[in-house]
């Protein structure tokens, strides 16, 4: 009664004498009190807004039936800002960290976060957590403070969060700035193997070649999981792109081996998907193989030299059958990068983007 009447200080008197289980109210009684500093002082004292009704509606579902949701919003926000709990049975029914990131209330979230008895992680009837909430709404600043706080945001378990970073992502949020821990948010979906979150970050100017102060980067945490994983294969693919689409000097045979070999500028052109080490046509190949050492043929032409077996030698087949051979700096493991991306942009060039994934 005192409640719906608007009278605070009667309800105090009655909350601080009387027993939790005397004052006990309905989650319907709740709603009726249309005032909203009386509202303030039950959801202080430990009104539960994880509750149900009989028929299976909570606080914040009467209060927008009613039409009564700023000012159902003002006072739990304002009780947030005070310092004090807000009590919830149900995270998936209200959340106080879910609330005022809903809501964009940058003072509340500030509160939460420097009381330390929140779960940063947790996710409404939809599997939504708080980074998400704000990375769908554009709320760049609270999730900022969701991420330095050290919040997951890398859980794939909803689809709909790709679209929630992309969003983000949009608004101009530095794709490659450091959390509290030093890591960029592509080490991070590294860490955890997020393949297709690796691939956006990318998309959006993420820096593959980022270390830390542990000297960590991001293809190094994703082989921590161990290799092979869709992580370490976005990567590698973006570190081998970046690396051999520029160009580089190597040494090229001539005539399967039966020639002296000379240098070159090797290139491959991405969109066309050819390999270039010259002008002429004979010189701007598409490749229907590459494969990291030599050939048998080459072996055997080149029998009695020496330099088989050079580190850096990987070999090519055009779409004219023909054997083409060169050797790279950098050993086996640049040998290997420049066979990665031959086969990786002629396959982009012939069935599209994501040809990998076909």
């Amino acid at each position: 009664m005192a409640a719906r009447l608007g009278s605070c200080n009667i309800l105090q008197c009655l909350i601080n004498g009387l027993p939790n289980k005397i004052w006990r109210y309905s989650i319907d009684d709740l709603c009726k009190v249309l005032h909203e500093k009386c509202l303030g002082v039950l959801v202080s004292a430990g009104a539960d807004l994880g509750m149900v009704n009989s028929s299976g509606h909570c606080a914040i579902s009467i209060a927008n039936c009613v039409q009564w949701t700023k000012v159902f919003q003002k006072a739990i926000s304002d009780v947030i800002r005070a310092g004090k709990v807000v009590k919830s049975s149900n995270a998936s029914r209200f959340s106080a960290l879910l609330f005022v990131t809903r809501a964009n209330d940058i003072e509340g979230l500030n509160k939460l976060i420097e009381s330390k008895n929140i779960d940063l992680d947790e996710q409404n009837a939809n599997g939504f957590s708080a980074a998400m909430i704000a990375a769908v709404g554009g709320n760049v600043e609270a999730f900022k403070l969701l991420l330095f706080a050290e919040a997951d945001v890398t859980n794939l378990k909803n689809k709909d969060m790709i679209i929630a970073h992309k969003k983000l992502l949009k608004e101009g949020y530095d794709v490659n700035a450091f959390d509290g821990q030093g890591h960029t948010p592509l080490m991070l979906a590294a860490r955890g193997c997020h393949g297709e979150m690796c691939e956006l970050l990318i998309s959006y100017g993420a820096k593959c070649d980022i270390q830390n102060e542990r000297h960590e980067t991001a293809l190094l945490l994703a082989r921590e999981n161990g290799a092979g994983n869709d992580a370490e294969r976005v990567i590698l693919d973006e570190v081998a792109r970046r690396l051999v689409l520029c160009g580089g000097r190597v040494k090229k045979h001539t005539k399967c081996g039966k020639g002296s070999p000379h240098g070159k500028l090797l290139e491959m052109v991405g969109a066309a998907g050819m390999l270039r080490w010259g002008k002429s046509s004979k010189r701007n190949v598409i490749c229907k193989e590459a494969e990291v050492g030599p050939s048998a043929k080459f072996r055997w032409n080149r029998r009695r030299k020496f330099d088989v077996d050079e580190p850096g030698m990987f070999h090519v087949v055009t779409t004219k059958n023909k054997q083409v051979h060169f050797v790279c700096e950098g050993g086996v493991q640049m040998a290997e990068l420049w066979v990665r991306v031959i086969r990786l942009v002629t396959r982009e060039a012939i069935f599209g983007r994501r040809a990998d994934k076909v």
